[in-house]
């Protein structure tokens, strides 16, 4: 073949994914297991923001990242998650895949395992074979099975007994002070200083989210996290100045939100806060 035929031959199309971000419409932690995890109770929701991920057909597997300095080898939960589709389906080619972080690192929104699951589901369409996607995702983080279920859950276990809930779209505003939190610190100041929740009182939460009342929703580890990052205080107390309701840290922080009546609420709210707070990572966006 020569050269000019060589660049006449079409290149493969990259497929682009979103990976969405998620928050814990409540967060209560029952108790520690002897593994070392916890047992949790909590209401999470995919959101209309996250990472995007850019897959392209190729002979080997690579990793590139956009938007932060992440490893690009099995460091990487996408790079473990795509050696593991191509393991288990035995593929003989590969992907190159490019991951471009939206999210901040660290953040209580899961951006790596959305990442991960999001890796899966592409992989499995782009090389198509009798593979079952969530016992590859359980090993790679216990928030991974929920973002392969793709719609709001209550989470239970240590965060793998899914039980899909309805939740109505709500607008909200994100908002993150740049601080990251390690939630084996959080659960570990958590046994420290805090005592263990009840259940949430999720249909309250349903309830409260449908006509627009204060949601009757907490997070055990706000307590110890906010103790120790005075700026998530800060943050916390911004969501409410501008009027949003219910404000409320996400996971282990350090992002926060707190829900608008509508999306021009949303949108004005963070336009404010983002005025006033020029360093920090702020979006209006909605549950999905």
């Amino acid at each position: 073949m020569t050269p000019e035929s060589e660049t006449q031959r079409p290149r493969p199309h990259a497929q682009t994914y979103l990976a969405p971000a998620k928050v814990n419409l409540g967060l209560s932690v029952r108790r520690p297991r002897a593994d070392g995890y916890h047992e949790v109770h909590s209401l999470m929701v995919p959101l209309a923001v996250g990472d995007e991920l850019a897959i392209t057909p190729a002979d080997t597997l690579t990793l590139t990242v956009e938007g932060a300095e992440l490893p690009t080898d099995e460091r990487n939960l996408v790079y473990r998650a795509a050696r593991a589709y191509l393991d288990a389906s035995g593929t003989a080619g590969g992907a190159a895949i490019t991951l471009r972080k939206r999210l901040p690192l660290a953040s209580g929104l899961g951006g790596g395992s959305s990442d991960a699951a999001t890796t899966l589901m592409a992989l499995a369409r782009l090389h198509p074979a009798p593979v079952n996607l969530p016992a590859l995702a359980r090993p790679l983080g216990a928030d991974v099975p929920f973002f392969l279920l793709g719609q709001s859950a209550l989470a239970q276990g240590i965060g793998e007994v899914l039980t899909p809930l309805p939740v109505p779209r709500v607008p909200l505003v994100l908002v993150n002070p740049g601080v990251e939190v390690s939630a084996r610190d959080a659960y570990a100041w958590l046994d420290g200083e805090e005592a263990f929740t009840p259940e949430l009182d999720v249909e309250g939460i349903l309830a409260a989210l449908g006509d627009g009342r204060e949601v009757p929703y907490h997070n055990a580890l706000q307590g110890p996290v906010t103790a120790r990052h005075a700026p998530i205080r800060d943050v916390l107390a911004a969501l409410e100045g501008v009027g949003l309701r219910s404000p409320l840290m996400s996971g282990s922080g350090a992002t926060c939100f707190a829900l608008a009546r509508n999306d021009d609420q949303a949108h004005d709210a963070a336009r404010a806060i983002q005025a006033r707070h020029p360093d920090w990572w702020v979006v209006a966006t909605s549950t999905l």
